[in-house]
């Protein structure tokens, strides 16, 4: 009779577990990038009242005579799940499209989250919203990196410059109009940038001086440049028939190296000679100011890649995710995070789309994986299964009262 009682407190415990984590599950149906879990009960143990005997010439064979003790919990592990998407707009707000995780330390711990709810502190370090440090591969300045390398957190240098770039090719096309008459003549403008990152405007003006030939004469800031050929020419059919690079030097902005640089008239929209309108210009340059860092994007590879005043794009840092062979061997150590141990596995520490792991989405966050509709399902269940036991103890209790009484 005792047996009945303590087996009815058995599914007590294992029920009123059940439903503390559905509570939890259901307290965190908001927030972002939590994994619900999920309960399994077993049999507890097993009091064997016969065992089995098989059969003989003069009897048959019996099987055991067996008396369960309850239940107990099994297991309470996680679901692993992708959560739907919420749009935040917020560049930093990060979400794993698939498997992996991200990679925080916090000094030499080191945690593993899928809530990608990220900003930038004080110092341009990118963290975590316990202060945690986001972990990845820094660039260098050149915009390389190697994701062979030990992890790091994350920094942007945010008083980062980029250098000047001095002008070294000048790409000029268009159309010189056949119909011009001699004398007549074309100029075009185009701003260009000496070893200082100062600009100085090039004026290249074209005079036709012969049916197909044009002279070619330039100034920048108003002092003549020395070109290494002053004349353009073009066959019947209006092709370039002259050299399709002219060297510009002779000038010397102030403080500067002297500017050295090629007129390119054959790449892109070449130079060319028909009828109608005139349309040459030097339309592109390949020098730049010096540039400062304005914005940044963080791509699906998990590439943050600055934005800077020239126009200019440099890959600043990558980050790190990571991917585990029991996923549901991690252990949960607060504030949506995470802990590697000996059943997950070692952590697979690589770059975002690479392997199985996920790649990045900017400006979401992946939210809750809870399903509320199962979680009331289960929670209607852990009731049930509590009312069921309680009244199992209720019924034993009475049974030994009516034992007791037996002596009246």
């Amino acid at each position: 009779m005792m047996r009945s009682m303590f087996a009815g407190i058995s599914g007590l415990r294992a029920h009123q577990t059940l439903m503390d984590v559905v509570g939890n599950n259901i307290a965190n149906v908001n927030t972002a990038g939590f994994k619900s879990s999920v309960v399994t009960f077993q049999e507890a143990l097993t009091e064997i009242l016969r065992s089995p005997s098989g059969s003989s010439d003069t009897r048959g064979g019996m099987n055991p005579l067996q008396l369960g003790l309850g239940t107990r919990v099994a297991t309470i592990e996680g679901t692993f799940s992708q959560g739907a998407s919420q749009v935040t707009g917020r560049n930093t707000d990060l979400a794993i499209q698939g498997d992996g995780f991200f990679i925080v330390e916090d000094g030499n711990e080191r945690f593993y989250t899928r809530a990608g709810a990220f900003s930038f502190d004080e110092a341009g370090t990118l963290v975590a919203p316990g202060g945690r440090a986001v972990m990845g591969w820094m660039a260098d300045d050149a915009g390389n990196l190697d994701p062979n390398a030990p992890i790091a957190p994350i920094q942007l240098p945010l008083a980062q410059v980029i250098d000047p770039q001095l002008t070294t090719s000048v790409e000029v096309g268009g159309n010189l109009s056949a119909d011009a008459a001699v004398g007549d003549q074309h100029v075009t403008t185009i701003t260009v940038f000496d070893s200082l990152g100062n600009p100085q405007e090039l004026t290249l003006t074209f005079e036709k001086t012969a049916d197909n030939t044009w002279s070619l004469a330039g100034d920048i800031g108003g002092t003549a440049v020395t070109l290494s050929s002053s004349t353009v020419t073009f066959d019947a059919a209006g092709q370039l028939t002259s050299s399709g690079t002219v060297n510009v030097s002779g000038v010397t902005p102030p403080g500067a190296d002297p500017l050295a640089f090629d007129l390119d008239f054959q790449a892109g929209s070449a130079l060319v000679q028909y009828g109608g309108a005139a349309s040459a210009e030097a339309y592109i340059q390949d020098g730049s100011a010096m540039g400062f860092l304005r914005n940044f994007a963080i791509g699906s590879d998990g590439s943050i890649v600055g934005q800077f005043s020239n126009g200019w794009t440099k890959v600043l840092a990558r980050l790190a995710t990571a991917t585990f062979n029991n996923p549901q061997g991690l252990v949960r150590s607060g504030e949506s995070n995470f802990a590697a141990s000996v059943n997950s596995g070692e952590a697979l520490i690589g770059e975002p789309g690479t392997g199985n792991r996920g790649l990045l989405t900017s400006g979401v966050l992946e939210m809750s994986n809870v399903d509320l509709a199962q979680e009331f399902t289960n929670m209607i269940i852990a009731q049930r299964g509590f009312q069921a036991n309680s009244r199992i103890i209720t019924a034993s209790d009475e049974i030994l009262a009516d034992l007791v009484n037996m002596k009246r």
